[in-house]
């Protein structure tokens, strides 16, 4: 699902969803925890808004095991901000500074 497809529907999502749609639509695999990692510390830089979600490691994907498992990973190092799942609002700034990330 696309970020815009996201936002339509919802507006605000977990910060792994929106991850996930951000390298569907550049055809990146996303499954890497420090890939995911790397960009939470853009967006933490970036001054996004972002606030604390607990997402449970079998709630995250209950069809995907892929996504579970990106779940786990994160969660074994909770005590850093950028293993952490968050809430982001899709409002078109944080669209903006979402596509702006460079994933290399």
């Amino acid at each position: 699902m696309s970020l815009e497809e996201m936002r339509s529907k919802v507006i605000f999502h977990n910060s792994v969803d929106v991850w996930i749609s951000l390298c569907t639509e550049r055809s990146l695999p996303w499954e890497d925890p420090a890939a995911y990692k790397k960009f939470i510390a853009y967006l933490l830089e970036h001054n996004l808004n972002l606030k604390a979600f607990n997402l449970c490691a079998h709630e995250a994907g209950a069809e995907d095991s892929a996504k579970t498992k990106l779940a786990e990973s994160l969660a074994v190092t909770k005590d850093d901000p950028n293993s952490r799942v968050y809430t982001i609002k899709l409002a078109d700034s944080a669209l903006d500074t979402i596509r702006k990330y460079a994933t290399s």
